[in-house]
């Protein structure tokens, strides 16, 4: 668990920058979309950085500030030091990722790194640690300006069928020297698709290695002259791209999810926590999956969920329950397949968290898991059995979290407030555009 920043690891990171000829850092933080936003400081400016912040307008960011109150305080925090391997070791540069305050030096609640902080501090209060291990799909393409794919390689292919190896050898290596540790890495389903799944931590350090793994596959893609997207849906009749979150609560050492009496192994509280997840999975959609084409993923036909149900093996569940293993107790956790991997981490794993402790604090029941083929059953049967279906589009998912309390506590207001803005202009002009497929129907016969 990550530990509060001090004196000393302001000092060990002064120290470490000295030692490495680091002579920029790069402050980091996202808007509230997931975009990475930074500015660099010098090696000089550090050491009042860390103390004091540093000034930045944010009336610029996305979802931060009016301009008449855009003055902000960017705060470095030590323990996310990094030097950046891609950049020259001569007069290196270094990141950190960054707390965003007020100039009265209040946490600064459109923060998304603020936010999940709010709801990790939360669980802390009831005794948890909330752990994450996400598993991030992303394409490669021969350039920017179209779908040109490097393969025709499908699901664990071998390097015959998959010329994304070296990329993702070099990738891997990368995100190890900093610091980020990783399971394993593969061809995905789709032609040219790929993943690599990073080794579960405390949700903050995961959110911000997250967020470093996109820049590092976007880096080490046009360092090759290929390009990367984590665009949900870029190739039409083909998978998407997700982000499947493995989550599990601990108190101290021990999986608080894990029941060894319980025939799926699940504790009352993992049950609980899984009831929540799925209480609020559609009001929760504008932020795991925000973008129109977000929603091209969640089709029927695919691997990506559309109903919500969970199950053990099913893996066309929104919730699935990775089967036990004799002694990986700690292995215990709930996989939500929704979100996508173009989604803002901060707020995907602070909504997953807030609804999992809303259904801890209710004591909601669990129904049974659902392992047949919900996409052959009637609409009558599906609603017989409860069975609720995603948002299928932008708009649809707009209109459910306006009306959530839930959404509007779990964000807090202003993040709240400037989601749904944002996404209903981008929604806006995306139903104000002619498609080719509009003009290729519609304009010879009527």
């Amino acid at each position: 668990m990550r530990k509060s920043p001090d004196k000393q690891s302001k000092e060990f990171v002064l120290k470490k920058a000295a030692d490495n000829n680091v002579r920029f850092i790069r402050l980091w933080f996202p808007d509230i979309l997931g975009f990475l936003k930074s500015f660099a400081i010098t090696i000089d400016e550090l050491k009042e950085a860390m103390e004091e912040g540093k000034g930045f307008d944010g009336s610029s960011i996305e979802g931060f500030a009016r301009s008449d109150e855009s003055d902000m305080r960017a705060f470095p925090d030590p323990e996310t030091f990094q030097i950046l391997p891609w950049r020259p070791r001569e007069n290196a540069v270094a990141r950190m990722f960054a707390d965003i305050r007020s100039v009265s030096g209040a946490p600064f609640v459109g923060d998304p790194r603020q936010c999940l902080k709010r709801h990790v501090k939360k669980a802390s209060e009831m005794g948890y640690t909330f752990y994450v291990g996400p598993e991030i799909e992303y394409f490669y393409f021969q350039d920017s300006q179209g779908t040109k794919p490097l393969d025709q390689g499908g699901y664990f292919d071998l390097t015959s069928l998959d010329a994304g190896s070296d990329l993702r050898r070099e990738t891997v290596l990368t995100l190890e020297e900093m610091g980020i540790g990783v399971e394993s890495s593969h061809h995905e389903v789709a032609p040219s698709q790929h993943e690599i799944d990073l080794r579960y931590t405390d949700a903050l350090t995961m959110a911000d290695n997250a967020m470093t793994y996109r820049l590092v596959v976007k880096e080490i893609a046009m360092k090759n002259g290929v390009y990367a997207t984590f665009m949900p849906k870029p190739l039409k009749n083909e998978n998407g791209s997700g982000m499947h979150v493995h989550q599990s609560l601990f108190e101290g050492d021990k999986n608080a999810f894990f029941d060894k009496n319980d025939k799926n192994h699940l504790s009352k509280l993992a049950k609980h926590y899984i009831a929540g997840l799925l209480k609020y999975a559609p009001e929760i959609c504008i932020v795991t999956n925000q973008w129109v084409n977000s929603y091209k993923r969640l089709t029927p036909g695919y691997e990506a969920p559309v109903y919500v149900l969970w199950a053990k093996k099913n893996r066309s569940a929104l919730v699935r329950v990775p089967a036990y293993r004799p002694g990986n107790e700690n292995g215990t956790r709930a996989e939500l397949r929704s979100p996508d991997a173009a989604c803002n981490p901060y707020l995907v794993f602070s909504v997953m968290l807030a609804a999992g402790l809303e259904g801890i604090r209710h004591g909601w029941d669990l129904a049974d898991p659902v392992e047949e083929n919900v996409h052959e059953m009637s609409d009558p049967e599906r609603k017989k059995r409860g069975i609720a279906l995603l948002p299928q589009s932008l708009g649809e998912a707009i209109a459910i979290a306006e009306e959530s309390k839930f959404l509007k506590e779990a964000l807090g207001e202003h993040i709240f407030h400037s989601l749904i803005e944002n996404k209903k202009i981008e929604w806006s002009k995306t139903c104000a555009e002619i498609t080719n497929y509009e003009l290729e129907k519609y304009l010879p016969v009527l």
